[in-house]
C-alpha cells in the first residue's frame, strides 16, 4: 500500500507536497501524469489532441493501478485520475490513506499558470478550472481519508499535517 495518495485539482500542490512528503518519510515518489508521459513517450496534451480524452483516461487508469502496487511510495494523482467509477473502485475499500489537498481558485491560479499545456483548461481557464473543481470536489471528498485546506499553508506545514494524520 502506498504511504499516501494525494488527490485534488490542478494547483493544489500534489506534486510539490508529494515530493516533499516522500523525501521526509524516506519513500519514493510517483506522479501518475509522469508515468503516463513516460510510458507513452508523449506529453499529455499531445495524447489529448491526437487520441482524445478517452485514450488518455485509459492510460491514466493503467498508471493508477500499477502505482497502487508500489508499497513504498507517495502517489500523486492527476486532477482527473480519481474521477471515473473504475478509478474510484480501485481506490476504495483497500484502506489507502487518501489526502485531498483542497485549494481555492485564487491560490491555484498562479500555481497552474493557466498558459501551460492543460487540455481541459482551454478557452476561459479560470472558469474551466472552477467548473472542473465544482464537479470533482464531491468525489475528492468521498474518497479522502483526510482533507487539508492548503490555501494558507506552506509545503512543510502540509507535510507535517499529513504525517500526523496518517
Amino acid at each position: 500500500m502506498p504511504y499516501a495518495i494525494l488527490i485534488g485539482p490542478p494547483g493544489s500542490g500534489k506534486s510539490s507536497v508529494g515530493r516533499a512528503l516522500a523525501k521526509t518519510v524516506g519513500v519514493g515518489f510517483i506522479d501518475s501524469d509522469n508515468v503516463v508521459e513516460k510510458k507513452s513517450g508523449r506529453k499529455i496534451s499531445d495524447i489529448f489532441v491526437d487520441d482524445g480524452e478517452a485514450v488518455f483516461r485509459d492510460l491514466e487508469f493503467e498508471a493508477l493501478t500499477a502505482s497502487l502496487k508500489d508499497t513504498s511510495s507517495v502517489l500523486s494523482l492527476g486532477g482527473g485520475a480519481p474521477i471515473s467509477e473504475r478509478s474510484q473502485a480501485a481506490l476504495t475499500g483497500m484502506g489507502y490513506p487518501i489526502v485531498f489537498l483542497d485549494v481555492s481558485l485564487s491560490v491555484a491560479a498562479p500555481r497552474v499558470g493557466f498558459n501551460r499545456d492543460r487540455p481541459l483548461l482551454l478557452g476561459n481557464p479560470r472558469a474551466q478550472w472552477q467548473s472542473l473543481y465544482d464537479t470533482r470536489r464531491p468525489i475528492y471528498e468521498k474518497l479522502a481519508t483526510m482533507v487539508i485546506k492548503v490555501d494558507s499553508m506552506s509545503i512543510d506545514e502540509i507535510v507535517r499535517r499529513i504525517k500526523s494524520g496518517i
